[in-house]
Order: C-alpha cells, then sequence, then structure tokens
C-alpha cells in the first residue's frame, strides 16, 4: 500500500479540523463540583447529573474532561460504587454512539478506561451482553419499539412511517441497531450488571445532553425532551428492571428540563470555550473568512 504524501498528513491534521481531542480546561474540575453541588441541592441523584456530564462531555470528545469527571462523581464513594460509577459511564458512552456516532465513543471510551485507577479496572466487566442470537432478538425488537412508543407516542407511528418515505430502511435500522440493542439494557438475565444499568429516565437525558451538546438538531431535542416527560408520565422510568432515581419528577417537568439544558450548555461552554461544540466548528470558522 503506497504511503500518504506530506502534504496529504499534514492537511489531515490541519489544526481547523481539530484532528484531536479537546485537552480539559484548567477549570474544568470546579465546573463538575458545580454541577454535582446544584444536582444535590435540587435533590437530583448522583446517576442523572453524572449521566448527562457524561454524555455532554463524551459529545465535547474530551477524554481527560471525563477523567477528572469521574474523579469527582466518585471520590466521596466506596470501592464497590466506584467500580459501579465507572460501569455507569462507560455505558452512558456506549449509548452515546447512536447521536454522536462510533468513532468519538471509541477514542473517548478506551481513554476512560485507560485513565482509570488500576484498583478499578480488574473490576470491569468483560463479558458482552448485547451480541445477537435467534432467542434474544424478538424481545431485543420488543424492547426497542416499546422505547420508541414510550418516547413518541402519539406520532410513533406516524413518525416511523414518515422516517420510511426518507429511506425505507431508515425506520429500520433506527429500530433495529439503536432503540432495541443499544438505547435500551439488556435482558435482566444478562450478566449485566445491575448498576451498569442506565434505565429509562436517564437514556431521555443522555439523548438530551448530546443533542445539545452537538447542536443543529433543535427538533431532536425537543423529541427528547417530551421523551424525558413521558417517562415519567408513563411510568416506564419505575420499570421492575430500571434504575430508582431520585429527583426524577422535578427533572421531567419545566425547571428540571431548564436544568438539564443549561448544564449542558455550562458543559460546553467550560469545554470548548470560544469554540463552543466540536463538531468541526473550526472548519465554518476558517470557511467564513474566505
Amino acid at each position: 500500500m503506497s504511503k500518504l504524501s506530506e502534504t496529504l498528513k499534514a492537511l489531515i491534521a490541519s489544526p481547523i479540523a481539530r484532528p484531536g481531542p479537546i485537552p480539559a480546561p484548567r477549570n474544568v474540575r470546579s465546573l463538575y463540583e458545580r454541577i454535582a453541588k446544584e444536582a444535590e441541592e435540587k435533590n437530583v441523584g448522583r446517576p442523572s447529573w453524572v449521566a448527562l456530564s457524561t454524555a455532554a462531555t463524551m459529545t465535547m470528545n474530551s477524554p481527560d474532561s471525563m477523567s477528572v469527571l469521574y474523579q469527582v462523581a466518585s471520590e466521596p464513594l466506596e470501592e464497590k460504587e466506584k467500580v459501579e460509577t465507572a460501569e455507569l459511564m462507560r455505558e452512558v458512552g456506549l449509548k452515546c454512539i447512536g447521536f454522536n456516532g462510533i468513532p468519538r465513543t471509541i477514542n473517548m471510551l478506551g481513554a476512560f478506561r485507560a485513565s482509570l485507577p488500576p484498583t478499578i479496572t480488574p473490576h470491569l466487566t468483560t463479558t458482552p451482553t448485547r451480541s445477537p442470537t435467534p432467542s434474544n432478538l424478538p424481545s431485543t425488537l420488543s424492547r426497542g419499539r416499546a422505547l420508541w412508543n414510550s418516547i413518541y407516542t402519539p406520532f410513533s407511528d406516524k413518525l416511523l412511517s414518515k422516517l420510511g418515505d426518507s429511506h425505507p430502511d431508515l425506520p429500520v435500522h433506527i429500530l433495529s441497531s439503536h432503540y432495541g440493542p443499544l438505547f435500551t439494557d439488556p435482558d435482566s438475565s444478562s450478566s449485566r450488571p445491575e448498576n451498569a444499568r442506565v434505565g429509562r429516565l436517564l437514556t431521555s437525558i443522555v439523548a438530551i445532553a448530546c443533542l445539545r451538546a452537538q447542536t443543529g438538531v433543535g427538533p431532536q431535542v425537543t423529541s427528547h425532551i417530551f421523551g424525558l416527560r413521558k417517562a415519567v408520565q408513563d411510568g416506564t422510568w419505575e420499570a421492575p428492571e430500571a434504575r430508582p432515581e431520585e429527583g426524577a419528577r422535578w427533572l421531567a417537568g419545566e425547571e428540571g428540563n431548564r436544568w438539564v439544558i443549561e448544564t449542558v450548555d455550562g458543559i460546553v461552554g467550560g469545554i470548548g470555550g470560544e469554540m463552543g461544540g466540536s463538531f468541526a466548528p473550526g472548519l465554518g470558522r476558517e470557511k467564513a473568512k474566505l
């Protein structure tokens, strides 16, 4: 195979394309500490603010910041809970594939694992729990459709039809590749630790955080704000296999919705600075000068 020319390699590594991750700003610890303090004052549970902050930080492509987030989130905890926090953050990071794409998740989760204390990594799960089999496929697809219906009711069927008009396989891929096997947690019979399950409520929070930090997808942010509200309205957040969560009803209300969005904005501003989000803003600014 021929080698890349120095000119092409320089083009790929051009600073305007932000080819590497965003470094953690000096004040990132105080940013996460403030979020934790606000969450405590509002009686929002640790899993909610950790999931929100993880999803926004994953979207910002800042592995060093995510390492600091873990430190802030796990410092007051016992060893077992520290492992559970790492598992929750990994699971949130996996779900980010459906909003941010695979490459960013690969890079962020790899760097996250490498940054964990050596006392934690040996206790992380190593058994996959989402491998499709003939026996688990029906339940996986059923879970995905149930989640879709919960988020988009009463327009769930109409929306699938509209997506199918765009491309007949678009709704197939969304339900069969994302909502079923990715956005929902594996069956309770799987080897996935209970505390690594994200659950219905946090899945909507992850969606809002990723999409708000990504920018440019306001309609989808709106849809998942309604999805967060419906998680409480339809009771799915309290399903037997779901993660119990403090502050769920407040998060699903007007004030809680604003806090989620404003917290994501704070993370984007804190990590991205003047450049804001990390979905190629540098390229846009450079072209605007031409």
